[in-house]
């Protein structure tokens, strides 16, 4: 579905405003994606999207002025470890939920893990490419 489509079935306007701001390829408010979207959505539907992009961790957002300006997160690595450490925090005991996460890894998983935590902040991606 383009985002010409006046029409949206479920997940469709969250999809449509990532394409706007893909394409835009530069921080945008939601006034600035409400502009170029079809249609005459509310501002408040826009900035409700946005702000539902950002807690699933697809956007990141800065504040620029007295409104935030939106990125669409484009790996796929860095949604899924944000919605990982979101579930984390919902969590009373992180220690249990830590444990058996890591209890669930294959031995190739956990010795990877090991390794990112014994690197003393080196960064992950780039000492895995040595």
């Amino acid at each position: 579905m383009s985002i010409r489509d006046p029409r949206r079935g479920h997940g469709d306007l969250e999809q449509e405003i990532l394409d706007v701001l893909v394409i835009a390829g530069q921080p945008l408010t939601p006034a600035a994606v409400r502009e170029r979207l079809p249609g005459d959505l509310a501002y408040n539907t826009v900035t409700t999207v946005l702000g539902r992009l950002h807690e699933k961790g697809r956007v990141t957002r800065d504040l620029q002025g007295r409104a935030y300006a939106y990125l669409p997160v484009q790996e796929q690595a860095q949604i899924t470890a944000f919605q990982m450490s979101r579930l984390l925090s919902d969590e009373a005991d992180r220690a249990a939920v830590l444990a058996r996460f890591v209890s669930t890894l294959s031995p190739a998983d956990e010795a990877f893990l090991v390794g990112l935590l014994n690197r003393d902040g080196e960064d992950p991606e780039t000492a895995d490419q040595r």
